[in-house]
């Protein structure tokens, strides 16, 4: 579960907008790797550069957006439940803007309150179903 929803290769499986998403790294990803992210954004495609800043399988995965006027700070913590056999997911999600962006972030968090909740319950019910796989 928790390399699934950590992979952004993946992302557009469960995620609104996502149009392709990797990781890039010599070898297996780990602190100061790049997640590259093209998302459609009002009607055109817009790629942005993420840096892994905390990867701890199988409990956390964090990365701090490193461009862009919209910058995303992403945290998905993952906390096994009863005997393991099911685990509760919690991502954070929070935005800083740089230069014409310090303007554009609440509208971004607006969007994002509107997408984010169907992204969680996409991701919720793959897993439920095994989809991940």
């Amino acid at each position: 579960m928790f390399s699934y929803a950590t992979d952004p290769s993946r992302f557009g499986e469960w995620q609104a907008g996502v149009v392709s998403g990797h990781i890039e790294s010599d070898g297996h990803p780990g602190v100061g790797s790049t997640c590259i992210m093209t998302r459609r954004i009002g009607g055109s495609e817009r790629t942005s550069t993420s840096e892994i800043t905390q990867i701890d399988p199988p409990r956390t995965w964090a990365v701090r957006g490193i461009d862009g006027p919209v910058r995303a700070d992403v945290t998905v913590t993952v906390t096994p439940l009863g005997d393991g056999g099911q685990s509760h997911v919690t991502i954070q999600l929070g935005f800083r803007g740089h230069g014409i962006g310090k303007v554009l972030v609440p509208v971004v968090v607006r969007q994002a309150s509107k997408e984010v909740p169907q992204s969680c319950q996409n991701l919720k019910q793959r897993l439920e179903r095994g989809e991940n796989q």
